[in-house]
């Protein structure tokens, strides 16, 4: 099983996510306050889903995700049926960097302003990870990354 998923959420109501997210993984989706591990279905997933302020301030979390599920897969299914634009931390570990997943499947690599606050990280000033700024050229993190500058791929392709 997965550890956890981590997303966020271009402004989406939990009320709306629950089920999208039941939908897009093809699962049972329980939220953390209501699930009790002794009456867990095998099949369910367990998410968290809050409001928290800055760009993409809807943060979901899944626990417990079958490793057969694709994570891209599962993301562009959840931005399609929410019609909203969603975000997941790509491979470098530099905590700016994110993928955006749009409603259409294509995924590809921006970055934030990243703001430490008492509610966590506050994200802003969305802008393209690409050649063109001096930040994403040359020996940065962002070229260790499966997702390059200014790369555009269908989610599919990216499962």
């Amino acid at each position: 099983m997965t550890e956890l998923w981590n997303w966020r959420i271009d402004r989406a109501a939990p009320v709306q996510v629950y089920p999208a997210l039941a939908e897009a993984l093809g699962r049972v989706v329980m939220p953390l306050a209501v699930a009790d591990p002794t009456r867990l279905p095998t099949y369910a997933v367990i998410c968290d889903v809050w409001e928290a302020p800055g760009e993409f301030g809807t943060i979901v979390d899944c626990y417990g995700v079958p490793d057969r599920l694709s994570e891209h897969a599962s993301i562009a299914a959840l931005a399609r049926l929410l019609d909203r634009n969603c975000l997941l931390r790509d491979d470098t570990l530099d905590s700016s960097r994110h993928l955006l997943v749009a409603p259409d499947g294509t995924i590809r690599p921006v970055h934030f302003t990243v703001r430490e606050t008492d509610d966590g990280e506050v994200l802003g000033d969305q802008r393209l990870c690409t050649e063109a700024h001096a930040g994403c050229r040359g020996w940065s993190q962002c070229h260790r990354s499966r997702w390059a500058p200014d790369s555009v791929l269908p989610a599919l392709a990216a499962a």
